[in-house]
């Protein structure tokens, strides 16, 4: 708790000293291409992928088929080839039963791993002739290298029913840890990072990022899907890096009026490229970076600067019809985290007007001022000293993950395909398990990752604390308990991504890599986004600094 002199009134707020930017300007400053170079590098990935798309053609052997969308979609090309891809898989699902009969354990993982990811549900039985008499994966896949970690991999896809997948990630697991000490490079490297990032839960460009630079090393690789794969990368970097020095500069000016909360536009940018980096959704980029740092700012108002008048009269402020001009009713370091969410609305409004999809802001409205309802009710705990049940606490903590607004914000700029029902969908109350599965791998995993810097202030409540408390459980064990809800969460998301879907499959796709975003930030109870840690520094600079070596 910190004693603050404001207007001359002194006050006491919960400081928490952030971190400031790690970055600095760096992202402000770095050189950009120009815009010729960048057309050429555009061209040169066009003609590329004409050719890479005469080589998918080209390849009729159904394994054959499985194996270069594998490779195409861990190179982070695979967006160039999605109708192609649909129509090979159909018929892989029609054959998938027959084509398993006489598959090796790599072989039916993978195309199991495949098919699941595209939304086609094949049941998990057919792992069970990998089994022995005793009902236990075989001793002798352990020489499998290739189809151990396969069929880790397509572990992470499981569902609520798919026990045989439980006992798969139980079996792979310890053989893939020891595997990983003796082999060599490529696969040896590979393994390795399987098992601290499972592919499934992997951002997208960091993962494409990662394969990159592992196929170069593979002898096998094809020169001219490679070519490609560097090619696409650093076209789609100086595209995001000219969209990240935008939303610096915009964010800049802000900071300097509320410097208390967290200065992450880069962080927020880096997550919003694992939610969509794909050119044609630059707009949504913008919008969702907005919001983000409006999120960011008015978290730190209610969590860690805010009296607890001050936020009284901010949240009776956002439940009014919005207004620029109530902002000025408000002081000087409050007033931004009002703002923030009324320009960004109003400049999303403006673009959907022209779409004919002005309704959608009303949807955004709304869940800012859940949020914001959600944070002051964790303020008034903190005020009462109050513990809530876990049950109590989950119950608006998923509101305060802030995930089911970030699920709206990330509709914004889908266009035509995030309709009214989509809209109503996500807004449901109770929430759809999606959207309830998210939010709960967001919500605990910043829980995990920032219990131990939040125990040297005046803090909200975590989740840690209402197990301790309520459940007389020791912090180890509510961690383990906690682990398990996250694992249980990801079947959730994993069953929403498989057929028939209950909204479009390109919108559910934002919420499991939101879900990603989060896994990856969070990582290894760590809150990556409020205090950096090295992993995310090496991330960032490998998605947004240095392009690949032709």
């Amino acid at each position: 708790m910190s004693t603050r002199d404001y207007a001359g009134v002194t006050m006491s707020r919960p400081i928490a000293n952030f971190e400031p930017c790690h970055w600095g300007d760096h992202f402000l400053n770095n050189t950009l291409l120009d815009e010729g170079t960048i057309l050429q590098i555009e061209q040169n990935v066009d003609e590329l992928k004409v050719r890479v798309g005469e080589l998918v053609g080209a390849v009729t052997e159904p394994q054959e088929q499985v194996e270069l969308i594998d490779t195409l979609e861990r190179l982070g090309v695979a967006y160039h080839f999605e109708k192609e891809i649909d129509d090979i898989l159909e018929t892989a699902f029609k054959s998938f039963v027959g084509d398993c009969q006489n598959a090796d354990l790599n072989h039916v993982s993978l195309r199991f791993r495949i098919l699941r990811q595209h939304g086609f549900y094949v049941s998990s039985d057919v792992f069970n002739k990998f089994k022995d008499q005793n009902g236990r994966f075989k001793e002798s896949l352990a020489s499998e290298v290739e189809g151990i970690l396969s069929l880790f991999e397509a572990s992470q896809v499981r569902v609520h029913d798919d026990t045989i997948l439980d006992e798969a990630l139980a079996f792979t697991t310890p053989l893939l840890k020891t595997m990983a000490k003796d082999l060599s490079s490529p696969l040896g490297e590979q393994v390795a990072h399987a098992l601290f990032q499972p592919l499934h839960k992997g951002m997208p460009r960091v993962e494409a990022r990662f394969y990159i630079s592992l196929y170069e090393k593979y002898p096998s690789h094809d020169k001219l899907l490679l070519q490609f794969a560097k090619l696409d990368f650093n076209f789609l970097q100086s595209l995001h890096q000219k969209e990240l020095r935008d939303l610096k500069e915009w964010g800049k000016g802000i900071h300097m009026k509320a410097s208390f909360s967290r200065d992450r536009v880069t962080e927020i940018y880096f997550w919003i490229t694992g939610v969509y980096f794909e050119p044609k959704y630059a707009l949504a980029r913008k919008l969702v970076g907005k919001t983000f740092k409006g999120i960011t700012l008015a978290d730190d108002i209610y969590d860690a600067y805010g009296t607890y008048e001050e936020l009284k009269s901010l949240t009776e402020a956002f439940q009014r019809p919005w207004n620029k001009g109530f902002a000025e009713e408000l002081p000087e370091h409050l007033k931004w985290g009002y703002y923030i969410f009324v320009e960004t609305c109003e400049e999303a409004e403006e673009d959907l007007t022209k779409e004919g999809r002005a309704f959608c802001a009303d949807y955004f409205r709304q869940h800012v001022n859940d949020m914001i309802k959600a944070f002051m009710q964790e303020v008034e705990w903190r005020h009462q000293k109050f513990v809530p049940t876990y049950d109590e606490y989950m119950k608006n903590a998923l509101i305060t993950s802030t995930y089911p607004l970030c699920i709206i914000a990330t509709f914004l700029g889908m266009g035509e395909i995030a309709t009214k029902e989509s809209f109503e969908w996500a807004s449901q109350n109770p929430m759809p398990d999606a959207v309830k599965a998210v939010s709960t791998i967001m919500r605990l995993m910043n829980d995990m990752g920032g219990f131990k810097f939040e125990q040297g202030r005046n803090h909200v409540v975590s989740a840690i604390e209402c197990l301790m408390k309520h459940n007389k459980v020791s912090e180890k064990e509510a961690n383990e308990m906690l682990d398990k809800e996250v694992e249980d969460a990801w079947k959730l998301i994993n069953q929403a991504m498989l057929q028939p879907y209950v909204i479009p499959k390109l919108l559910l796709t934002r919420i499991l890599n939101l879900a990603r975003s989060a896994h990856v930030i969070y990582h290894d109870k760590s809150d990556g986004y409020t205090n950096i840690n090295q992993i995310l520094k090496d991330h960032i600079n490998s998605i947004l600094a240095f392009p690949i070596s032709m």
